[in-house]
């Protein structure tokens, strides 16, 4: 594996692995010695850049220590400006009894997305799931990305 690059002020390291392991120089390292990976569950595959990628996130949840449990949401991603961080719009239809109608309205979900999504964009749909509170404001975790299919403004559920 390659090394990780340390650009925090905290030394960066996966707690699993254990750095300073004498070895015998013609030994070969098994993959579960280089890099802690785990199968979040719940029918979801773990990302190859999760496996191959230098990089170390402590609330990726599939190398850092942060379980799925609870609501499982989709959304489109409306912004990336905040560092390993997305804000993702949700869409639905509220029914008005007085007028048997339904209205539009949407909420603004924040949510935690690894660097093993390093190509999402703005647009795209993501699956996100619950974990407990990373943040103020964050409560998800992005654990899938599917690519916008176009680039038509139009609400998403139809």
């Amino acid at each position: 594996m390659a090394h990780i690059e340390q650009n925090e002020r905290a030394y960066q390291k996966q707690p699993p692995i254990f750095e300073n392991k004498k070895r015998l120089v013609a030994k070969k390292l098994k993959a579960s010695e280089v890099r802690f990976v785990r199968n979040i569950g719940l029918g979801f595959k773990t990302p190859k850049e999760a496996r191959d990628l230098p990089y170390i996130d402590k609330k990726c949840p599939f190398v850092g220590n942060v379980s799925i449990r609870g609501r499982i949401l989709t959304g489109v991603i409306k912004s990336l400006k905040m560092k390993r961080t997305c804000t993702v719009r949700r869409d639905y239809l509220h029914f008005i009894k007085k007028y048997n109608r339904f209205e539009k309205r949407h909420k603004n979900i924040s949510a935690h997305i690894s660097p093993a999504f390093r190509d999402a964009a703005i647009g795209d749909k993501v699956i996100l799931g619950q974990c407990r509170p990373l943040s103020k404001t964050v409560r998800f975790n992005v654990i899938k990305v599917a690519k916008a299919p176009g680039a038509t403004k139009q609400f998403s559920k139809f």
